[in-house]
């Protein structure tokens, strides 16, 4: 029969020990996941300043096309005339948008998938930087 009163061989330094890792490297791992970070905002931020800017330049285009058109309708007097015009002008305005919506949603497209591409290379490098430095301690 053990002796109950006997001292278990419990090291807690042992048992509870902590594997050794590398600070500097996780904390270079940590800067560069930043730095990903960052250049990803950048990105999306060149990216809303070019969507906006053609935005407003197709507003600007859109209300000089109606202007001339208001114009060019005021000047025919014949209805039929005016008929023609409004259909040729409301054709051609359809067209335009369809071609606006096509480059605005080309650039949305653009932007997110050159971020999506900094992201998911910096996470994939993150797990073998995280491998390396567990597989060290």
């Amino acid at each position: 029969m053990p002796n109950s009163t006997a001292t278990p061989n419990f090291d807690p330094a042992v048992a509870f020990a902590m594997p050794k890792i590398d600070v500097n490297a996780l904390m270079a791992a940590q800067r560069r996941n930043v730095e990903a970070l960052t250049t990803a905002n950048q990105i999306a931020a060149d990216g809303v300043k070019t969507f906006a800017a053609l935005q407003s330049d197709i507003l600007r285009r859109t209300m000089d096309g109606y202007a001339a058109t208001v114009t060019g309708m005021m000047a025919v007097s014949d209805p039929k005339t005016g008929a023609v015009k409004q259909a040729a002008f409301a054709k051609d305005s359809f067209e335009k948008s369809v071609c606006d919506v096509r480059e605005l949603a080309a650039i949305a497209t653009a932007t997110q998938t050159e971020t999506l591409d900094v992201i998911n290379k910096r996470v994939v490098e993150g797990i073998d930087e995280f491998q390396a430095i567990a597989t060290k301690a």
